[in-house]
């Protein structure tokens, strides 16, 4: 991938994520849903379900106090198991 992807802070904007932002960053980079891990600090909307629903494959990890190390781990924990199955 060579280049610069603005998701979330240029058009087309939604509060669903999976019609919108992962289809798009998919289009940019190639990088499939199985290659995506999606931290979502949300606390108005479950943008992870929304989006796991949306783009099968995608692992996501709610952050709803901002990124801690804990939820880093979790993520980075069932990307890696998501991976193990997948593989």
């Amino acid at each position: 991938f060579d280049g610069h992807v603005r998701i979330g802070r240029t058009p087309p904007l939604s509060s669903n994520k999976a019609k919108t932002h992962f289809p798009l960053i998919k289009e940019a980079t190639g990088i499939p849903y199985d290659g995506m891990l999606f931290f979502d600090d949300s606390n108005w909307s479950d943008h992870c379900t929304i989006v796991a629903a949306g783009c099968p494959g995608v692992v996501t990890q709610r952050t709803p106090r901002g990124m801690q190390y804990s939820e880093f781990q979790n993520g980075m924990k069932k990307f890696a198991d998501a991976a193990g199955k997948a593989g």
